[in-house]
């Protein structure tokens, strides 16, 4: 069966591709207006492309924000049922100017893909679609019950996920849910990711005069809000990089010894990682490593900045996106709770300050013991010839946690993505090679799912 798979992979690949490429042309931007129409057409080429497959139900679900693709194939009650997760929706591609090419013109250069939504998440998911089309064409029906969910609102938080999995509670169930929308430690080594931080995100909202005021009038006798701001801020994080905010660090696991062991025997190299993100150095929290700096160890970050303009003026605002990230036992309403107090209690003169909150996630750590995580690792061994590694991922999913809540089932993260991939920022890419890569590592897990499942 594999065979079969890689003759009908080498076949079809140039196919694979150019519909890759018709899906990254759809600027389908979340939580942009303008992007609407788009975002629906990426939802409807997907629910065309999985009928073209062969799923005889396939839905497009309408929600008070972008609508969800939901699509299943029930072969037999007695097979294994996956459910796969992924993303239509990408973010916003910023300045143009930092662009090489495009970013809704895919081009291929130096063996990459390179388009907004290469690696997050549309090059990754079309792994799976071309995959089960590739399973049809062998054996003329999926070997097992699959129901694929798409989301359109990943990107901004998925705020009507949680809602639609309430509703479709019953029609959802599954063994397992499959995400491919994280990233492996390298080219060369392949690893399955068993762990996420969660997320806060929240802006910082700093109110002065009622109205811009002229700096040659009232500089000196008002407090200027972008001021406060910085001071605000500054009262967060100690030059040493550690949190300042009281109890932010109580529900924190402390590292183990075998976890620090088990990070530091990565021999992760600083100085390249410091060359490829073009910084003098890396920075972070004294006494701990880059990787239990970013996996392990909570954050709070300033996004961005606004208030004010070139003129002389004191402004009337200024304003500081945030987000943190947090690991397993901290929650989102805690911490937030925790930053409210910090701000009422350092709050500068002269100033009014309100926070809002814009998203949130909880951590996720997988159950590593469970035979289906045990057969993914299995898989990225057979599928890039070398043994794979558990690591964890500093980002989030805020649907992971969403789905581990609501079903109580493994979440396999299996992604293909890289660190270099410049997900969100400009030049945003996918290598071939790990779109190959990721196919025949996907097809062994897929072949050998039922053994798994049997054996339970």
């Amino acid at each position: 069966m594999l065979n079969e798979l890689d003759l009908i992979f080498h076949k079809e690949k140039e196919r694979y591709i150019e519909d890759l490429k018709d899906f990254l042309r759809i600027p389908s931007v979340s939580g942009v207006s303008n992007h609407i129409g788009d975002v629906r057409n990426a939802a409807q080429f997907l629910a065309s492309h999985l009928k073209k497959i062969g799923f005889p139900y396939t839905e497009i679900v309408q929600t008070s924000g972008n609508p969800i693709v939901f699509a299943e194939w029930i072969v037999s009650i007695e097979k294994p049922t996956v459910f796969i997760y992924g993303h239509y929706d990408v973010q916003p591609v910023g300045d143009l100017s930092l662009w090489v090419s495009p970013p809704f013109e895919p081009e291929i250069r130096n063996g990459n893909i390179y388009a907004r939504g290469a690696s997050d998440n549309k090059g990754q998911l079309w792994i799976h679609i071309t995959l089960l089309d590739a399973l049809v064409k062998a054996k003329g029906s999926l070997p097992f019950n699959v129901k694929i969910v798409i989301d359109g609102e990943e990107e901004i938080g998925s705020p009507n996920f949680l809602s639609f999995l309430k509703s479709y509670k019953e029609r959802l169930d599954a063994d397992f849910v499959l995400i491919s929308d994280t990233a492996m430690l390298s080219e060369d080594q392949p690893s399955v990711c068993v762990g996420l931080r969660g997320l806060l995100g929240f802006d910082i909202i700093v109110d002065g005069p009622s109205k811009d005021l002229p700096s040659g009038l009232y500089g000196g006798a008002v407090q200027n809000p972008i001021h406060a701001l910085i001071e605000l801020l500054q009262s967060m994080k100690d030059k040493h990089g550690r949190i300042t905010i009281n109890d932010f660090y109580n529900e924190v696991v402390p590292i183990t010894n075998q976890e620090r062991k088990e990070m530091r025997s990565l021999h992760v190299d600083d100085e390249k990682i410091a060359e490829q993100l073009g910084v003098p150095a890396l920075f972070g929290e004294f006494g701990f490593s880059t990787v239990e700096r970013q996996w392990i160890r909570p954050t709070i970050e300033i996004n961005g900045i606004s208030g004010g303009n070139n003129q002389t003026i004191i402004p009337s605002r200024a304003v500081a996106h945030v987000t943190c990230r947090l690991v397993p036992n901290q929650r989102p309403e805690q911490v937030f709770e925790l930053i409210q107090r910090h701000v009422l209690q350092n709050t500068p003169a002269g100033v009014r300050v309100t926070l809002k909150k814009h998203s949130e996630a909880c951590p996720y750590v997988a159950p590593i013991n469970h035979p289906v995580m045990q057969l993914a690792k299995q898989a990225y061994t057979y599928g890039y010839g070398k043994e794979a590694l558990w690591i964890r991922a500093g980002g989030s999913i805020p649907v992971v946690e969403m789905l581990a809540g609501c079903f109580g089932i493994p979440i396999v993260l299996m992604g293909f993505g890289l660190p270099t991939a410049n997900v969100h920022g400009p030049n945003e890419h996918f290598p071939l090679t790990n779109f190959e890569k990721g196919w025949r590592t996907l097809s062994w897990f897929f072949i050998n799912m039922e053994k798994v499942f049997c054996n339970l």
